[in-house]
């Protein structure tokens, strides 16, 4: 809220409700509540402004109204592992006015507990952090911690520190009291009421009040205020690591001995912090602009927030990891098919920081956790407990999960070596081998700036991970060998779409990561096995097109056996992303049915300069010809909102729908693009960024599926990651889709 006028204060609710705690009657009252006029909002990938402009008092009318910008900061900080793993934002309040101007802000136990019943205690600290500065800090916590449980997708763990400078009033008690306190006076009296009780109960709230005197009292006519909001929890999950059952701390515990040190860093560290996240937008905005206007800017500055919402670092500088949640869709945990659609955002951001997504799930099935012979599906049903599944009995995804980690394994080796010559920016150094880890992963820094340290040569950390690994890539491998080329009925990573078997963009996927272990050999030097895998791939890739391709090659089908359907082939961007397809030599290719199944002559393509053995020295791994075809037809099947999943319903996946876009002509990801904006602007859904929804009418939710807040639109970076795989050669494969 904001506050103006002296003796008839005017009172603007800003944000949130404030004004149902206040009194309508203003001969009563002794305030008057007024309606701020609202300028909108900007955001980029690390902050959201919101813009009001509040009138003058009464008794100086004349003047101009005040600006008020509230400003939610949560920095993306590639560059930092350190800061990116501190729970806790920042809001700013910038007030631009020629007359004086008090601002309210206050949070309520709804933070700390999904359930209202729940009895909360609360206190006042001072946080001194040298002998002449402190801060105030609200801290807030649940009068009986649940520990690894969730209620609504909200931790019922940890506490809430809502800080502000020491120079701001304060204030606790019954929400009308404490509002109406400063509605009345414009002032907070600094006073802690100490009744505990329920959420719910005689609602209490925590609230801070700055002054800003400005105009005729003052020479100066602008002011800011800095709150931070913090969740902090001593243990952040339970992991099934290789030495058992383990309670994970969050790896800001490696460098502050406690949570007041914590939250005086990242207090005193906000300018540090903003300029960080500030360059890692504007770097995102003008790629993204560059690659797709500014429907695609908006698009994934809305994005990155969302991915990085869902992960929460722990472990130790020594051995890092980063747990995702799967959010709204169901529980689960380091979800292998979720992590998958978000991973275009990582190897755009930090490719690091996907090896410690990575490595959770590698060391639990190196130290022989999971009994089944293909990869996990997920680290467990219910967030945050990652205690593996002992019996095998994972939700079914065999080729999914298999196919997915072997495309991003080979996409985080190809990001390591396409550095090499460098040194890797990312902050990962080498260890001592373990059978039980995969990733010799180290965060160190440089000074006291919290800055990841340049680490070893990339090649050198990617054949250190592999060899570590190499035994469960290979054993994934042959899981796919056996059972990619004609799927039997299981489900894909779009489970809600049910059981189907023989589907095509699935057995493209397994086929794909058995040309990725392919690479993964000739990494290490493995050339009969890069060659074995090689050579398969390439016989299944030819078969593949005649059991999925329409019978005149002019898109694929839904499953082998499921004449007159089509799909949305999305599985075409792992082969290009994974440097598959650098040539656009055999664009001609498919100018006939029997060039199909790959009887046609294929040019000679130019080595890679990043090459890892001369088995790279061939031509595209699938023909230019089905990715012209698809990008053409396509385009006759969109609707207002993109293109549907496939041909069952009218439903899209806007993941996949981006991953589509990111392999096509630059008239299809034009329409792609805009049609996801449309989206966005147009319909009345008011959720986080959803990843599933109607493309025809309102686009509303899928029917009985709401899927809002997940990290799988990591998906929107997808021509943004292809744009900086395989040296630019990637997209350099690509050129000719766009004179289509």
């Amino acid at each position: 809220m904001a506050a103006v006028g002296d003796e008839q204060k005017s009172i603007y609710s800003l944000l949130g409700t404030p004004h149902d705690s206040l009194s309508n009657d203003q001969q009563t009252a002794g305030y008057n509540l007024s309606v701020p006029d609202y300028k909108g909002a900007q955001f980029d990938a690390s902050t959201t402004n919101l813009t009001y402009h509040i009138a003058p008092p009464v008794s100086d009318s004349t003047l101009k109204a005040a600006e008020i910008v509230v400003s939610f900061i949560s920095p993306i900080t590639p560059t930092s592992s350190l800061r990116q793993s501190i729970p806790a934002a920042y809001v700013s309040i910038h007030v631009h006015a020629d007359f004086n101007v008090d601002i309210y802000m206050d949070v309520n136990g709804r933070w700390v507990s999904a359930d209202p019943k729940q009895r909360i205690h609360w206190s006042m600290q001072n946080i001194e952090f040298d002998e002449t500065g402190s801060l105030a800090s609200w801290q807030v916590q649940k009068e009986d911690d649940a520990i690894f449980t969730e209620n609504g997708d909200q931790a019922e763990w940890g506490k809430l520190h809502f800080t502000g400078p020491p120079d701001a009033n304060y204030m606790s008690g019954d929400h009308h009291k404490v509002r109406r306190a400063f509605a009345n006076t414009g002032r907070l009296p600094n006073e802690n009421e100490e009744n505990f009780r329920a959420i719910d109960d005689q609602e209490p709230v925590f609230a801070f009040h700055k002054s800003f005197h400005l105009g005729k009292t003052n020479n100066s006519k602008s002011g800011s205020v800095l709150f931070t909001i913090a969740h902090i929890q001593d243990e952040i999950v339970q992991f099934a690591s290789a030495r058992g059952l383990t309670y994970m701390r969050p790896l800001w515990k490696s460098w502050f001995f406690s949570d007041y040190a914590l939250l005086m860093f990242h207090y005193l560290d906000f300018h540090t912090a903003k300029r960080l996240g500030d360059d890692y937008s504007a770097q995102l905005e003008h790629d993204a602009y560059k690659s797709g206007g500014d429907d695609y800017v908006d698009i994934v500055a809305l994005s990155a927030r969302q991915v990085m919402g869902a992960t929460g670092f722990g472990g130790t500088p020594e051995k890092p990891l980063l747990f995702l949640k799967e959010i709204s869709s169901n529980g689960n945990t380091q979800t292998v098919d979720v992590i998958f659609p978000a991973f275009p955002f990582f190897i755009y951001t930090n490719p690091t920081w996907l090896a410690y997504l990575l490595e959770p799930l590698l060391e639990h099935q190196l130290s022989g956790q999971y009994p089944n012979k293909y990869s996990m599906h997920d680290l467990g049903g219910s967030y945050p407990n990652l205690t593996g599944h002992p019996f095998g009995k994972d939700e079914y995804m065999p080729v999914e999960e298999c196919g997915d980690m072997l495309i991003m394994g080979l996409a985080l080796v190809n990001s390591l070596i396409e550095k090499a010559g460098s040194k890797v920016s990312s902050a990962i150094s080498g260890r001592k081998s373990h059978e039980n880890y995969a990733l010799p992963i180290s965060i160190t820094t440089t000074d006291g700036y919290g800055i990841d340290r340049d680490a070893e040569e990339g090649a050198v950390q990617a054949k250190s991970w592999l060899r570590n690994s190499y035994p469960i890539w290979k054993q994934w491998t042959e899981y796919l060998i056996e059972s990619s080329l004609e799927p039997a009925n299981q489900l894909s990573t779009d489970d809600f779409a049910g059981w189907l078997p023989l589907q095509t963009n699935l057995a493209l996927k397994g086929i794909v990561g058995i040309k990725a272990m392919s690479e993964l050999s000739a990494v290490l030097g493995m050339d009969a096995d890069a060659k074995y895998y090689k050579n398969i791939s390439e016989t299944y890739v030819k078969k593949w097109q005649v059991y999925g391709m329409t019978r005149d090659g002019n898109h694929a089908k839904l499953a082998y056996d499921w004449y007159g359907s089509w799909t949305t082939l999305y599985s075409l961007f792992a082969d290009s992303l994974l440097c598959f397809h650098p040539s656009s030599a055999d664009i001609h290719e498919q100018s006939s049915p029997e060039s199909i199944i790959g009887t046609a002559k294929q040019a000679p393509m130019v080595e890679r300069s990043h090459t890892h053995s001369k088995l790279n020295a061939s031509s595209n791994f699938i023909p230019s010809g089905l990715y012209a075809n698809h990008s053409t037809f396509y385009d006759t099947v969109l609707q207002s909102y993109g293109l549907p999943l496939d041909s069952r319903h009218t439903y899209t996946k806007s993941d996949w729908m981006m991953q589509t876009a990111a392999v096509s002509s630059k008239s299809l990801r034009q329409k792609l693009t805009h049609s996801l904006a449309v989206w966005l602007n147009h319909t009345n859904t008011n959720r986080p960024f959803c990843d599933l929804f109607e493309t025809e009418g309102n686009g509303q939710f899928a029917s009985g599926l709401r899927f809002v807040a997940r990290p799988v639109v990591g998906s929107h970076f997808s021509r943004l990651a292809l744009e900086k795989s395989c040296r630019g050669q990637a997209v350099e494969g690509l050129a000719f889709l766009d004179d289509m």
